[in-house]
């Protein structure tokens, strides 16, 4: 009987350091999952900040696809005032070069005048 109750003394110190150690790793365990948890915080808010960011570079880039809507539109009033502006110089060079022939004609015109007036 004795023997047994060595056997079974022994079993409970057997389970109570198995018990023990169980303990310890269910403590490391758990020191884990918190380390896990923190990480896992730390990693939602990089990632917050990054579509913040991110929201901020869509919102700088619609802003500037409306500027370079403005401008491309700019250029292309600028560019069909001078297209008109080059209507109007030839307009003008064709209305010179007929007001030259016209003060040619004249020019030719009253030479006869003044050859008829000094010739009387």
């Amino acid at each position: 009987m004795r023997s047994l109750a060595q056997r079974s003394a022994q079993a409970a110190q057997e389970i109570k350091a198995l018990i023990g150690e169980s303990i310890d790793r269910v403590q490391t365990g758990a020191e884990h999952v918190q380390r896990a948890g923190g990480a896992m915080n730390d990693i939602v808010e990089q990632v917050q900040k990054a579509a913040a960011i991110i929201r901020e570079i869509s919102g700088a880039a619609a802003e500037q696809s409306a500027g370079l809507g403005q401008i491309n539109r700019s250029v292309a009033d600028l560019d069909e005032a001078t297209q008109r502006n080059a209507a109007l110089v030839e307009e003008s060079a064709a209305a010179a070069g007929s007001l030259q022939e016209q003060a040619r004609r004249l020019e030719e015109t009253m030479r006869g005048f003044r050859l008829a007036t000094h010739g009387a």
